[in-house]
């Protein structure tokens, strides 16, 4: 069972907590529907857009494990830098040499 939630904020908030890490990770992201990859890159690529810099370490870690490359990443800023804007595109860019240096 996952437990990023109660680890991250299960002491302030247990219940939020345990439906992250019960019904967020233990269950939407289980779905058979799509592949943890391509979860990721879509979950990725939403955090980009609606600028949720928090999250967005956290879940580019998670889509390196789930197998997205880093490639496939700036692949995917580049892209979104004309949709969700460059501003959100850039910061995205910071966050993901950071995340890539402590993957290394």
């Amino acid at each position: 069972m996952p437990d990023n939630g109660r680890k991250a904020f299960g002491d302030i908030a247990p219940a939020l907590a345990q439906y992250t890490d019960d019904v967020l990770f233990g269950d939407v992201w289980e779905r058979p529907g799509l592949k943890p990859h391509d979860r990721s890159l879509v979950t990725v690529a939403c955090l980009i857009s609606l600028y949720r810099t928090n999250e967005l370490p956290f879940h580019l870690k998670k889509a390196l494990d789930n197998g997205v490359t880093r490639d496939e990443i700036i692949e995917t800023i580049t892209h979104l830098a004309f949709y969700s804007g460059w501003p959100t595109a850039s910061t995205a860019l910071s966050i993901a040499r950071k995340v890539f240096e402590e993957a290394k």
